[in-house]
């Protein structure tokens, strides 16, 4: 908005001129549970229950610390909030609450934070913060009109996401008929193996080994693609795999996905790459089978979730003959393609709409909306 034509009534303010902050009050994880009469809040939200509140009226609160600072919810009555949150006071007779909330949505306090040993954010980076402050009677109006479009918005959005489960459900319905034999094999009964197929653990099909660190300032050019535990990283000037191999994230909060690399390329020690023991080794079947697998739950958690070989060994499979391996990941690239397109569609479609409601944020604030 430009600031030398405000609409009539609007003027500039600092996030400090119109309120406070302070942080909620501690509380130990342990004393947090499902039994608890009472909501607790932290920079995350909702963080357990407990036995006693500190406020009894809703509160509007700030993530303080940790990747969602900056985020704001309003609480429900009677709650307690944590010193990973700021509990935000103002003036009732100037300021609506949920304008305020949406405000602080658009304002995305995150930015100001400071990474120490995880964001933080703190009064004196938010109270000089700008903003563009409208009358009371107008903020209702915006905050009004938000409502009502919001409330169009989510429901396709809701929509949306229906979809997409729906789609996830059939996809591991499709993948479970294909590894217990069901797509290439008639009549096969619960329980039962079909002919040819043996029962053997991840250890006896393959082994891993980590890949080769890498710094970030390496990863700027280059002809060869570097993969990670998330895939696809950046490019490299040298490369030490010659074929494309089967990896699997090993850290992080991707561990356990799987990736098939381009030939000539180099993988970072945040994978590890599979090494066939055997013949009948078709690196798609594997890449599938892993997949449905999930082998995220067989992370450690750390710092961070870590997999180990020594983890994934021991997961027993149904292994089907070579040429069985390959028409079942014909069959399956054939009836999970669409189903693919159609999910690539509808995230699409929810970046379109996270889009969408930050169009109407600004609008609201620019003062394009009532």
């Amino acid at each position: 908005m430009n600031k030398n034509k405000l609409p009539k009534g609007w003027k500039i303010k600092t996030l400090g001129d119109i309120l406070k902050i302070s942080s909620g009050n501690g509380l130990a994880k342990s004393k947090r549970n499902d039994e608890g009469e009472f909501l607790v809040y932290g920079g995350n939200g909702i963080t357990g229950r407990h036995s006693e509140y500190l406020f009894e009226e809703e509160k509007l609160i700030i993530g303080r610390v940790g990747v969602h600072c900056g985020n704001a919810y309003i609480t429900k009555p009677k709650s307690w909030v944590t010193d990973n949150a700021f509990v935000v006071s103002f003036n009732k007779d100037e300021l609506n609450k949920k304008f305020l909330l949406n405000l602080i949505g658009v304002l995305n306090l995150n930015k100001y934070s400071v990474s120490t040993a995880q964001p933080v954010i703190s009064q004196g980076t938010i109270y000089p913060i700008e903003i563009v402050l409208p009358p009371l009677e107008t903020q209702q109006a915006i905050v009004s009109k938000i409502e009502e479009l919001f409330s169009e918005l989510d429901k396709g959005i809701e929509d949306l996401k229906t979809a997409q489960q729906q789609l996830k459900t059939y996809r591991q319905s499709v993948l479970k008929w294909a590894f217990e034999g069901k797509l290439t094999n008639e009549n096969v009964k619960d329980g039962e193996l079909p002919k040819g197929w043996d029962l053997k653990d991840l250890g006896e099909v393959f082994k891993v080994s980590s890949g080769k660190g890498i710094k970030i300032n390496q990863l700027k050019g280059g002809d060869y693609s570097v993969y990670g535990g998330n895939g696809l990283n950046g490019y490299h000037s040298e490369y030490f795999i010659e074929e494309p191999v089967l990896i699997i994230g090993r850290v992080g909060v991707k561990c356990g996905v799987t990736h098939i690399t381009k030939p000539k390329s180099w993988v970072s020690d945040n994978a590890l790459i599979v090494k066939p023991i055997i013949e009948d080794f078709d690196i798609k079947f594997f890449k599938l089978r892993l997949e449905f697998e999930n082998l995220n739950k067989l992370s450690v958690s750390t710092a961070q979730p870590v997999i180990s070989g020594n983890s994934i060994y021991s997961v027993p499979i149904f292994l089907p003959k070579l040429e069985e391996q390959h028409r079942i990941v014909q069959e399956l690239e054939s009836r999970l393609s669409v189903a693919d397109k159609m999910e690539e569609s509808i995230a699409q479609s929810l970046q379109q709409a996270e889009a969408l409601r930050q169009s109407i944020l600004k609008k609201a604030f620019s003062g394009e909306l009532v």
